[in-house]
């Protein structure tokens, strides 16, 4: 197996659509780990599926890595000493390390019909065995080959198994052993010469010279036959040395299931939309099969990075809990400073995502308002409903919060506190409380209950902002006048 120095790990995506969540830590995991060792982070896409495979989400892969922090020693952009990086353009490559297996004897083509093949596999299953390829073409004379040609049968190129188990020690799961009935010879070339998955990922990673290979358990029963894929690499002169293997957990979703990319919670676009950080983010997504400390589940990316062992990764499938990301992220905006906060929440201030006018917008509201709200958001984009009094002419109209804090009475008592406002000092919100719980007292009504029918005439809202410090944001006129809406609203 691999040495543990120099480290080099490679983060290989399909782009076929948009990133997944679990995509996402798992280029986490290998982009921290590599460092953590000082090594050498490899980006590289593979996409090698036409059918599947497009431009718009390449370029989407590497607008998210951008947005996550992820930076890459060798891959698009950057370019190395491997390149190209695209595994499009590398299909000489693969043709050449394909005829070499043929030639070498570890390949060779398997003529079988797909018809054939799900006969045998039945017939396997009715006898209670393995239900894999049989090993049918492994040996063909030169006259059934000669046959099948003649009858214009295509064929794939298979690559020959060992006759023997494999054993291999998992970075995450410690050693495991395949035995050679249940890894039976595999594709490796499709009928039209197309390179399968089974031979670019590897022979990419021996190219390379990838050392640790960390991904996704899904991809466990691969190993065994990479490892023996590597063995005749090496002994062609096409690879050094077999890389470490470590396999990360699953991630599940909702009803314990392994979450999929058609889990709306696994959108990595989603998370964008709704004004997650990206340093919010990855603290949740390492803790998916991970822990900082048993103490301490929030922390820097950094703080990660100088921590991170992959003896630390832990087997068992990890749930991913939204309230819980949400959590998190609400404590990496409350870690920011005001200034980076005020700029994080801007694209949230702006059409499309504001509902007021672009020239109500006030710069100087908004930066008086800012700490205030930098307390109360869980996500960048809870901003808008938050502040959205502050830049509308009128208040949101939102029927359940008028119904919920208007009850009989509540025009007397906005009467009382628009008297009270009206002669408060408005340099201050403590004096501006007073005026409020001043009215409330002649009401029978202690704070909490005299301030909501205040809170919902002046922001719409029965929750938000602390409201005394909103109102003197807001100001003694628009304030006044609003508390008159509310009580024209009341009496009509």
């Amino acid at each position: 197996m691999a040495s543990a120095t120099p480290v080099r790990v490679r983060f290989c995506p399909s782009p076929t659509g948009n990133p997944h969540v679990g995509l996402v830590r798992t280029a986490l995991f290998n982009w921290a780990f590599a460092r953590h060792n000082g090594g050498t982070m490899v980006f590289r896409i593979e996409d090698t599926d036409a059918a599947r495979d497009s431009e718009e989400s390449y370029e989407q892969l590497l607008d998210s890595m951008r947005w996550l922090g992820f930076d890459w020693d060798e891959g698009p952009e950057v370019g190395g000493p491997h390149a190209p990086y695209r595994q499009s353009q590398r299909m000489d490559i693969y043709k050449d390390v394909a005829q070499k297996l043929l030639d070498g004897g570890h390949a060779y083509h398997c003529y079988c019909t797909t018809e054939e093949l799900d006969v045998r596999r039945e017939a396997a299953r009715a006898a209670g065995k393995p239900s894999g390829y049989d090993g049918k073409c492994r040996v063909v004379t030169p006259e059934q080959k000669a046959a099948y040609e003649a009858e214009g049968r295509p064929s794939i190129v298979r690559f020959r198994m060992p006759d023997e188990a494999i054993t291999f020690t998992d970075l995450v799961r410690g050693e495991l052993t395949f035995t050679p009935e249940n890894v039976p010879d595999y594709g490796i070339v499709r009928a039209n010469g197309a390179p399968l998955y089974t031979l670019v990922n590897p022979v990419d990673d021996a190219l390379m010279e990838i050392t640790h290979v960390l991904r996704g358990e899904d991809l466990l029963s691969s190993t065994p036959r990479q490892i023996a894929l590597y063995k005749a690499l090496i002994e062609l002169g096409v690879a050094k040395e077999i890389p470490a293997f470590g396999h990360l957990p699953y991630v599940m979703g909702e009803g314990n299931k392994k979450l999929s990319k058609r889990d709306p919670q696994a959108s990595l676009n989603l998370y964008r939309e709704r004004g997650f950080l990206p340093e919010g983010l990855l603290n949740y997504l390492s803790l998916l099969g991970w822990s900082f400390s048993a103490d301490q589940d929030i922390f820097s990316i950094d703080e990660m990075v100088a921590k991170f062992e992959l003896a630390d990764v832990n087997a068992n499938p990890a749930r991913f809990d939204l309230k819980k990301a949400e959590s998190i992220n609400a404590d990496h905006i409350r870690r920011l400073d005001v200034k980076a906060f005020a700029e994080a929440c801007a694209p949230w201030l702006r059409a499309p995502h504001a509902n007021w006018a672009a020239e109500d917008f006030d710069p100087a509201a908004w930066a008086a308002i800012a700490p205030h709200a930098q307390t109360r958001v869980t996500v960048l984009s809870d901003i808008t409903a938050n502040v959205d009094f502050l830049f509308l002419k009128e208040p949101v109209e939102d029927e359940a919060s008028w119904n919920k804090a208007m009850k009989e009475g509540s025009d007397a008592l906005l009467r009382t506190a628009r008297e009270k406002l009206g002669a408060a000092d408005w340099s201050s919100p403590e004096s501006l409380k007073n005026a409020v719980l001043a009215a409330g007292e002649e009401h029978g009504l202690k704070l909490g209950k005299a301030q909501a029918p205040v809170r919902v005439a002046v922001t719409g809202r029965t929750v938000g902002l602390p409201l005394f410090e909103s109102l003197e944001i807001l100001g003694r006129e628009r304030t006044l006048a609003r508390i008159d809406a509310a009580l024209a609203k009341l009496a009509a």
